[in-house]
């Protein structure tokens, strides 16, 4: 599995953070965006993440530079790509590596490998998650939300359609609160400041409105 690290990256909502990119392969057919709709396929993020599989980095170099990061250190794995693995299964001894390089910092990052079904995976964010590594459950609506949330194993973000009210108040099926992503409502705010994400022990629910130059089509894939 190859990745790039970027100990500083020039994204606008990220802020100026280290980032990482894993190669394609590692995104999960579980994924509804996997085909049409990941903003990774489209704009400047699309115009490195070809290059990961050509000209990056081998899984334990990638955890050396990680775990030369500063103490309390927040960073995002996976501007574009997917936990170690290809398609739906984790690579367990390399996400613990990585678990382990992230020690006394604060990575955090989103998956969309299939947990629900797959006990292994589901063992794999546990472990990540309560071994200071943070692993956003990607939910595709808010009832998938609920699924996830259920399973107590890690925090969970949700995808809303373009068409969902920025100053409107979302609670899932099940009754669980979600709150817009900040960077989202506000352009004063990046991820670097609000880190919301990286928080394991969070009860809300992340939303992110469909964004980007597919968000028609990934919004009428959420949508159902």
């Amino acid at each position: 599995m190859l990745v790039t690290f970027i100990r500083k990256s020039g994204n606008s909502k990220t802020g100026c953070i280290p980032v990482s990119m894993t190669e394609a392969k590692s995104c999960p057919n579980s994924c509804p965006f996997k085909s049409k709709g990941c903003y990774a396929m489209y704009g400047r993020v699309a115009m490195h993440w070809p290059n990961v599989a050509k000209n990056g980095v081998k899984w334990a170099e990638f955890c050396a530079q990680v775990a030369t990061l500063p103490k309390g250190q927040v960073w995002r794995h996976n501007q574009a790509g997917d936990l170690p693995g290809i398609n739906n299964k984790i690579n367990v001894g390399q996400l613990k590596a990585l678990v382990k390089a992230n020690k006394g910092k604060r990575g955090y990052t989103y998956s969309h490998k299939n947990v629900l079904t797959n006990k292994a995976n589901r063992a794999a964010v546990r472990h990540a998650n309560k071994n200071g590594f943070t692993i956003n459950l990607s939910a595709n609506n808010l009832a998938h939300a609920d699924q996830l949330a259920a399973l107590k194993v890690g925090p969970v973000c949700v995808v809303l359609p373009t068409d969902a009210l920025t100053g409107k108040r979302y609670v899932t099926p099940k009754g669980r609160k979600v709150l817009l992503c900040p960077a989202q409502k506000r352009d004063d705010i990046t991820c670097k400041e609000c880190k919301l994400c990286a928080k394991v022990d969070r009860n809300t629910i992340v939303g992110f409105i469909a964004h980007g130059s597919a968000k028609k089509t990934v919004s009428e894939i959420v949508k159902g």
